[in-house]
């Protein structure tokens, strides 16, 4: 059985920041302590660790920067040329198992695609041994047709069991798109680390669909992370309430804009309810919206009884949600000065909670 349930505002009060630099934030169950790792950040949207400790942070301007182990920070050079605009920009990083063996990464972006037109794209390079630069740069993937405008790009990337990639992709403000199977936009795509689309994903071989996509029916999902047992979650913003967490299934169709849980902005109705046959529903939606962002489902290190809870950053109430269970709930808000609209959440190499803040331009990690 699913669950929809409606988060409460706990009320939590906002620390002030001590003076040693970390910040003090609390939940209705237990107090933290956020240590800023990076500061002076402009935009930040993802970040991930290599194997070494170095953490590399991607800023929408375009911007690549790595934070050595010994707290030295570098710029990387080499990026390329992205769409700056609204939510468009230099966008999602992901560092892959075998980094260690093959130094790539693969990064989401704004593509510029015609005169005025952009569309989400995934990047694939190498990073030199001295940090300094990317080379061998090659945009494997972007979708069909982009469009004008700087709403909904999405977008996360996942790295599942097998080796392929997960990227999620937002319908760039134009909700019917998501229906659209000619198109990429509002879907869950699959691709191999050469941005080919897999022959068991479920639109292979279907003149009139593309092959890349693994679900659809999205309107803007920003979030994304396995689960311990390797399966697939995905939050994405909803309208006007119904802001949704939902368990990605092989060619299944989420329902935007045809079903949903909210409204527009204007007050209508949005498509034909909450329901209709043939369309997934949410495991948990938020109303009123919390506009959630970067997620990550926690392994165990460290804490066992956190395996399989989720982390989802909020940007338009400053807080991380805790969520866990049978049906799934919101069970924690851990809020604070630090938490100042989070974009990106990770489980660091020893289980710790990291999370990026773009109120505050910082790095942060998460000590209870």
């Amino acid at each position: 059985m699913r669950s929809f349930i409606l988060s409460a505002v706990l009320g939590i009060a906002c620390a002030i920041t001590s003076p040693l630099g970390a910040e003090p934030v609390a939940s209705n169950l237990r107090s933290y302590e956020a240590q800023p790792v990076l500061r002076g950040l402009k935009d930040p949207w993802a970040f991930g660790f290599l194997p070494d400790g170095t953490i590399l942070v991607t800023e929408i301007g375009g911007t690549l920067t790595a934070r050595l182990p010994d707290g030295s920070v570098k710029r990387v050079a080499g990026l390329p040329k992205v769409r700056v605009q609204g939510q468009g920009g230099l966008l999602d990083l992901l560092i892959p198992q075998d980094f260690s063996r093959r130094r790539e990464i693969f990064m989401t972006y704004a593509k510029r695609q015609g005169v005025r037109q952009a569309g989400t794209a995934v990047l694939r390079a190498r990073l030199s041994d001295d940090l300094s630069e990317l080379t061998e740069l090659r945009t494997i993937f972007e979708i069909k047709q982009g469009s004008t405008g700087g709403r909904h790009f999405g977008s996360r990337l996942v790295e599942a069991r097998d080796g392929t990639l997960f990227v999620t992709v937002g319908e760039r403000g134009a909700p019917n798109s998501a229906q659209d199977l000619t198109l990429h936009n509002g879907s869950v795509l699959r691709i191999t680390r050469d941005g080919k689309a897999p022959r068991d994903n479920p639109f292979s071989g279907h003149e009139d669909k593309q092959p890349e996509i693994w679900s659809y029916g999205h309107r803007n999902p920003q979030g994304a992370a396995l689960d311990p047992t390797g399966q697939l979650w995905v939050n994405e913003h909803g309208a006007m309430g119904g802001d949704e967490v939902n368990r990605i299934r092989k060619g299944a169709n989420y329902g935007w804009p045809v079903i949903a849980y909210g409204r527009n902005y204007n007050g209508t109705k949005i498509g034909e309810g909450t329901a209709k046959p043939g369309m997934e529903q949410p495991d948990f939606y938020w109303d009123p919206s919390i506009a959630p962002s970067g997620m990550t489902i926690h392994s165990g290190k460290g804490n066992a009884a956190w395996r399989g809870h989720f982390f989802v950053g909020s940007l338009k109430f400053d807080y991380i949600a805790r969520l866990e269970g049978t049906p799934l709930r919101e069970v924690e808000q851990i809020k604070g000065d630090a938490t100042i609209r989070v974009r990106d959440v990770r489980e660091g190499p020893d289980g710790g909670l990291w999370f990026l803040s773009v109120g505050n331009g910082t790095l942060y990690r998460l000590v209870p």
